[in-house]
């Protein structure tokens, strides 16, 4: 194998299909990338089994052939390099790559030790960039990183009326946002996809300009975002009943605009020197006010111009928590619905049904 390429080519190909290697584990095959060159493509793959990224690039080939080096390593070295040309080519165990004066050989693994790729269904949905990506940046956030209940570590994504419908919690929050108008699964279908993969998924949308191809199988979904191709094995189990834990109908309200909540919550937040330093919120006719209070370090109040309807009462919050579903709300207003200080509240955007975020309080004093 023997191929040559610029640089910021070469480094962009390797770094994304490396995101979906794994150092850990028994395989040390899995910390490698596969790099095979057929004519002027090159393909690079990696992946962990659970999530695999493919890149195509097009490059000057020399001679075609494969070989898998260790993905870390070969992303550190291609950045290193001057920008220019770079060749590569696999000798025996061997990879060397030449650009300029700089000279690198690598240790290759065995590449018929490689795992075997899933081929993906022929049939593809296609559903719009911009309302995807939004989405994704919305929900993901609220899903689970604790390997011990994988079922919350994924997002729901079902069909919805005449929409699609994305949904996740840690059991603290859930994240819901409509999509309405695409027609991606089938009436009443549902999968539940690893919210690290549609991090990845959303990662590949944000700088890209082209459509998004979704392709499901019985056990893995593939996404297709320009010259990236990311399957990942779809999570087995049946995902909590979401539709229960919100409430049907709030009365209290607070509409206070977001840029002045945010900037708000995070200047008190500095006193909150850990995650159980809770904020809380003090809810009245024209204003809120938010405190925080530490034994250790002080305290902090900032006011903060509202419109209220409701019984006035204090409410608490997870800073964080609170922080990242006000980011991700959108609008220049936003609605805070209550019941009291200790059920379940949500933010909204003013205007908007589209997406909601579901937080629990925290039991004050």
């Amino acid at each position: 194998m023997k191929f040559r390429c610029e640089r910021d080519v070469l480094l962009d190909t390797v770094s994304s299909a490396g995101r979906a290697t794994t150092a850990r584990g028994s395989m040390p095959i899995l910390g490698g990338i596969r790099m095979t060159v057929e004519q002027d493509h090159l393909t690079v793959t990696g992946t962990d089994i659970d999530l695999t990224i493919t890149v195509a690039s097009t490059v000057n080939g020399v001679e075609d052939g494969v070989a898998v080096a260790p993905a870390r390593l070969m992303t550190d070295i291609v950045r290193s390099l001057d920008p220019g040309a770079v060749t590569v080519e696999a000798e025996d165990d061997e990879l060397h790559l030449t650009s300029g004066r700089s000279r690198f050989s690598v240790r290759t693994h065995q590449a018929s030790d490689f795992p075997r790729i899933p081929v993906p269904p022929l049939d593809a949905a296609v559903t719009g960039i911009a309302g995807l990506s939004d989405a994704l940046r919305q929900v993901t956030r609220a899903a689970s990183t604790e390997e011990t209940r994988p079922i919350l570590t994924g997002v729901l994504i079902a069909a919805e009326g005449e929409g699609l419908r994305l949904v996740a919690t840690d059991s603290y929050r859930l994240a819901m946002r409509d999509l309405p108008g695409i027609s991606v699964l089938r009436e009443g279908q549902k999968v539940l996809i690893p919210s690290r993969a549609l991090n990845e998924v959303q990662r590949l949308l944000s700088s890209s300009s082209d459509v998004v191809n979704l392709r499901l199988g019985d056990h893995e979904a593939t996404f297709e975002v320009g010259q990236v191709t990311l399957t990942t094995r779809l999570i087995e189990g049946d995902f909590p009943n979401y539709r229960a834990l919100i409430p049907s109908d709030y009365p209290n309200r607070l509409i206070v605009g977001r840029e002045a909540l945010l900037d708000a919550i995070k200047r008190v937040k500095l006193l909150a020197r850990d995650a159980t330093t809770p904020v809380r919120i003090a809810l009245r006719p024209t204003s809120i006010e938010l405190t925080v209070v530490t034994n250790d370090w002080g305290a902090a109040v900032e006011e903060v111009d509202a419109k209220y309807e409701g019984s006035e009462m204090t409410v608490a919050f997870n800073p964080t928590y609170l922080i990242e579903g006000v980011e991700v709300v959108g609008g220049d207003e936003i609605a805070l619905d209550t019941l009291d200080a200790l059920k379940p509240a949500t933010l909204r955007p003013v205007g908007s049904e589209d997406y909601l975020y579901l937080l629990m309080p925290v039991r004050i004093p």
